[in-house]
């Protein structure tokens, strides 16, 4: 899969250990998203920017993504930053809607 194809596939819903993703494909994915790191069961990566408008600009754009994959991150928000967290809990860990979603916020900065 490239980083395109994740951006233009939506999320579907994804439940029990079967959907988490095994160590080869968590590898192959993240090294299409740069600045994304796995952290545990969670992807994660920071976001700078030059004030709390533009932060609140991109967190605002962040959420529209999610409610239309139905899929929403763990996020801390400051006056310059955000930091965002992917899991999928309901297979215990990532799963394909992680990547999906996280190449989507990418494509936000790009």
């Amino acid at each position: 899969m490239t980083k395109e194809e994740l951006i233009a596939t939506h999320c579907v819903p994804r439940k029990g250990t079967a959907d988490a993703l095994g160590a080869a494909a968590l590898e192959e994915l993240v090294a299409l998203l740069a600045d994304w790191r796995i952290e545990g069961n969670e992807l994660r990566r920071e976001f700078r920017f030059r004030d709390f408008h533009q932060t609140m600009g991109f967190v605002n754009a962040v959420a529209w993504i999610a409610n239309r994959e139905d899929h929403h991150p763990d996020l801390e928000v400051g006056y310059n930053y955000c930091r965002m967290r992917w899991s999928t809990h309901d297979v215990g860990g990532l799963s394909l809607n992680d990547f999906l979603c996280a190449a989507k916020v990418d494509a936000l900065t790009a």
